[in-house]
């Protein structure tokens, strides 16, 4: 049986209010992925031109997307880092597109560059989604502070080119929290307050501590944010199970329910669809 626990009631009343929509957190929120990248270790750039990114955001938002994320630079391990000039190309476009196709579009931005944070929300994106936790560009909070954004603030160690060198922790639990909770009152200070936490699957962290975190995952919302959680395809279930990304559905699946039960209100996922399940099943529960 699970060990579920039921959300501390700050976090029950919890609501963010954007311009295109209001986001409550008593039941999960899904984020979809579009990646705008020639590289992406879970769809192999089926959705680098502009068309087929936006035509995907779209299908994403129909089945049941609150938040569409959108990013021009893989961040899978061992990958390298693209030019600010190339980003803007890949991202803005998307961008512009979706908002003119779907003006309530909730759109959020996955870079680690103020610059192209600063036009994605200059052009309709309302959430910036730094994998750094604000640490790789000391702009990044200035950014979210002038926008009055919402902000993810992710656990990393190490850059995607370095993170998977041999990790290691002596209580990821506490190391993981420990940052989150001093990036987030950072953020809070700067008068960046729609904050979200997230631990960071895969981002420099072995199997055994990936599961750690999910295991421990309601421990996060201590913090007194949302928890945002991305699951979707990654290597812990490749590689406990020994599946190609492709054949990581079930898997995916699997982990993102148990996330819910332990108290994630954001799942950041490639199949909606899927996750619409999962949180509607999940609403009679939670």
């Amino acid at each position: 049986m699970f060990n579920t626990r039921i959300l501390l009631p700050e976090m029950q009343n919890l609501k963010y209010t954007f311009k295109k929509k209001q986001l409550t957190f008593n039941i999960p929120k899904i984020m979809g992925i579009v990646n705008v990248t020639p590289d992406s270790f879970s769809d192999g750039g089926k959705y680098f031109s502009v068309d087929n990114a936006v035509s995907h955001a779209l299908k994403l938002i129909d089945e049941g997307a609150d938040i569409i994320d959108i990013g021009g630079e893989s961040t899978r391990p061992g990958s390298d880092p693209v030019s600010v000039e190339e980003e803007l190309r890949r991202t803005i476009p998307v961008i512009k597109n979706i908002i003119k196709e779907r003006k309530d579009a909730l759109i959020s931005i996955d870079t680690t560059k103020s610059e192209v944070a600063k036009q994605a929300l200059d052009n309709g994106a309302e959430i910036i989604n730094d994998i750094s936790g604000l640490t790789f560009d000391e702009k990044m909070i200035e950014i979210a502070e002038e926008y009055d954004s919402g902000v993810v603030i992710m656990h990393i160690k190490g850059s995607p080119k370095t993170m998977q060198d041999d990790p290691h922790y002596k209580d990821v639990v506490k190391e993981v929290y420990d940052f989150l909770l001093v990036q987030s009152n950072k953020a809070k200070e700067n008068d960046v307050l729609k904050i979200i936490v997230d631990p960071g699957i895969g981002f420099g962290k072995r199997i055994e501590d990936n599961f750690c975190l999910i295991k421990n995952l309601d421990y996060f919302q201590s913090l007194g944010y949302p928890v945002m959680i991305g699951l979707s395809k990654k290597s812990i279930i490749g590689k406990t199970l020994n599946l190609d990304p492709d054949q990581r559905e079930i898997g995916t699946v699997i982990l993102e329910t148990i996330s819910v039960l332990k108290s994630a209100r954001i799942i950041r996922t490639h199949n909606v669809k899927y996750c619409s399940q999962i949180v509607k099943l999940a609403a009679h529960i939670l």
